[in-house]
């Protein structure tokens, strides 16, 4: 009796020790998102109301220019983040695994932006990218008197200047994940390419990159969901600005909740931005059942 007692404390514990977890999920999470859910179908202005309107908000939200450009934005700058993150990311991970001298201080360098604040990085940025104090004052009092790079002020070339800033803060995560599936590599597959005479370039390329799909779709699926919820960044950096040149999906949402006063419109604008993070992890979802059954048929 005493044997199945503590049996069955053992398989109690864990349940125990995860249940406040479990309990602020529940409460905060998931019913926070279906509170939300629910005032997007609502005319709530400054205060919430359930006096529900349907589809109305959504119509709305979709004839909205700023919504749409909003949109427009986030795939442009969606599509380079994860472009330069992923390449420069792999890059510095091939570099990292040559055992080089100083390996933890390299690692720490281009870990250290994103351990700041979007805020701070943000700042930063807007700082090194000003035409009178930054990047572009810097080579000017080196001789080259005509160089200009000022790419916050231009509505055409503002969204590129985001860029620039999210790939600093966000590549070494991205390089830590990827250099982790390097090294889970056998190191049995070198030692064989180096005895055929394979380049190394053409190794990490052509055998090592595909070997680390999984490494590879965990980095790309924490990019996608802080890229669709980017808003401290633009905020920091352009305010969305100039005019509506940058402005983001997320920063659609925080200012028709806070400054325009329609908690309706911003909640569905918020609905809208939940469909593809749960996407993406549906994906990611059907991305490892297929590895388990791969590997269980292996």
């Amino acid at each position: 009796m005493a044997k199945r007692r503590k049996q069955l404390s053992t398989l109690i514990q864990p349940y125990i020790g995860a249940g406040p977890m479990i309990a602020v999920g529940v409460g905060v999470y998931i019913l926070g998102i279906i509170y939300s859910m629910l005032l997007s179908f609502t005319n709530s202005k400054l205060f919430p109301r359930f006096n529900f309107i349907g589809f109305d908000q959504y119509e709305r939200l979709w004839e909205t220019e700023r919504w749409i450009i909003s949109v427009q934005n986030i795939w442009i700058f969606g599509v380079l983040m994860v472009l330069f993150q992923m390449v420069f990311g792999y890059l510095l991970a091939v570099f990292i695994d040559q055992r080089i001298r100083q390996e933890d201080a390299f690692r720490t360098i281009f870990l250290y932006p994103f351990a700041m604040s979007l805020v701070v990085t943000g700042l930063v940025w807007q700082w090194m990218l000003d035409p009178s104090l930054g990047l572009a004052s810097t080579i000017r009092n080196l001789g080259f008197t005509d160089f200009k790079f000022a790419p916050l002020i231009h509505q055409s070339t503002a969204i590129y200047g985001l860029v620039i800033g999210g790939v600093w803060n966000g590549v070494g995560v991205t390089m830590a994940i990827l250099l982790a599936g390097l090294r889970g590599i056998d190191g049995e597959i070198w030692k064989a390419a180096r005895v055929d005479g394979i380049p190394a370039w053409r190794t990490y390329l052509y055998i090592a990159l595909p070997m680390i799909k999984g490494a590879i779709v965990t980095a790309l699926v924490l990019q996608a969901t802080s890229i669709v919820r980017v808003y401290d960044l633009v905020v920091a950096m352009t305010q969305g600005g100039p005019g509506i040149a940058t402005q983001m999906p997320a920063v659609f949402v925080i200012e028709h909740i806070t400054q325009r006063q329609n908690v309706g419109i911003g909640m569905a604008a918020a609905t809208m931005m939940l469909l593809p993070v749960v996407v993406i992890i549906a994906l990611k979802g059907v991305f490892d059942w297929r590895a388990k059954q791969l590997e269980k048929r292996a």
